[in-house]
């Protein structure tokens, strides 16, 4: 990790390559009136809509859309089988593996032709207050348990031990992306409203903490990361379904499910902040994660440390 001082700002960032857009964009976050002491840039901090992805960002009163980003509760799930790789040589059964994943599984723009049970979505939510997730209506059960395109995967993986693993890389869909541009829309409204000191160019807009329009956007997020989630862990379902059928005996240890597109309360030298987590996952002790590699190279399951802390506070002391 190497910490750079922008606009006063201490920018923790640990990669040694920036491209020259996301720099940019970094030091348009240094200028936000409500930063909250520093930002964190991780290893594949790439640029993004207003704020890079790789990158974390702590409010005082505030909360931002864009610094969220538009696949609201994108993130990874990971879950390890009991059998093992070597033990599935009969590439008839790997065929037959793959092709019911992609029956079960739509990809890309495709959702499903029936709905999906109501039972597998989020629960503990005020839907009344929800108004672009109920406007979505019954839609939301043909995208649930679908994969996405771009970026989002499905992947079957192998440990160093020769396990079977799966892999998921996606998000909340078309639900969470249009409450993210509904959202930052409405913001830009306001903050014209408001004579904001953020310039518009940025594509930083805000909604302030206490105002109707800030509680709004809070639940609609909280439900798309959650939506996310569900999403993801009904794919992990069929898969197991479609593993089982194809592997008799087939055993599965719990599923690990993290996002990396959200904002949340939390607190932080002793206040309360808003952080947003913009392809970047917490790391907190205890804290199970997943690092996807690229295409055929290795991923890595992550667990918060005592060592990451202390990494972070040898870098607040060389400040």
């Amino acid at each position: 990790m190497n910490v750079q001082m922008i606009n006063g700002v201490p920018v923790k960032i640990w990669t040694q390559e920036v491209e020259e857009s996301a720099m940019r964009q970094i030091a348009n976050l240094t200028t936000l009136p409500f930063l909250y002491r520093h930002l964190a840039m991780m290893p594949d901090v790439h640029t993004g809509m207003g704020m890079p992805i790789g990158g974390v960002l702590a409010c005082r009163g505030a909360v931002i859309p864009n610094a969220v980003g538009v696949d609201i509760g994108c993130g990874m799930c990971a879950m390890k089988s009991s059998w093992r790789v070597s033990e599935i040589d009969d590439e008839v059964l790997r065929k037959q593996i793959m092709r019911g994943i992609r029956q079960r599984i739509p990809v890309g723009m495709a959702h499903h032709e029936e709905k999906q049970d109501p039972k597998y979505l989020p629960t503990g939510h005020d839907m009344d207050r929800l108004t672009i997730v109920r406007q979505r209506g019954e839609a939301v059960l043909r995208e649930l348990g679908t994969l996405g395109g771009g970026n989002h995967f499905i992947e079957l993986q192998r440990d160093e031990e020769d396990f079977l693993w799966v892999m998921i890389h996606s998000g909340s869909r078309n639900l969470g992306a249009r409450v993210a541009a509904y959202y930052n829309d409405l913001a830009v409204k306001l903050n014209a409203q408001w004579h904001s000191s953020v310039a518009p160019e940025l594509k930083l807009a805000f909604l302030a903490e206490g105002t109707r329009e800030f509680g709004a956007y809070w639940r609609e997020m909280k439900y798309c990361v959650d939506f996310a989630h569900s999403n993801r862990r009904l794919m992990m379902l069929r898969i197991q379904e479609v593993l089982a059928e194809a592997l008799p005996g087939i055993e599965f240890e719990p599923i690990i499910n993290i996002a990396h597109n959200y904002a949340d309360k939390e607190r932080h030298y002793g206040e309360e902040v808003y952080v947003h987590r913009k392809g970047a996952t917490l790391a907190s002790l205890g804290t199970i994660g997943n690092i996807p590699g690229s295409m055929g190279t290795s991923s890595y399951i992550v667990e918060g440390s005592l060592l990451a802390r202390d990494e972070v506070l040898r870098g607040l002391r060389a400040q």
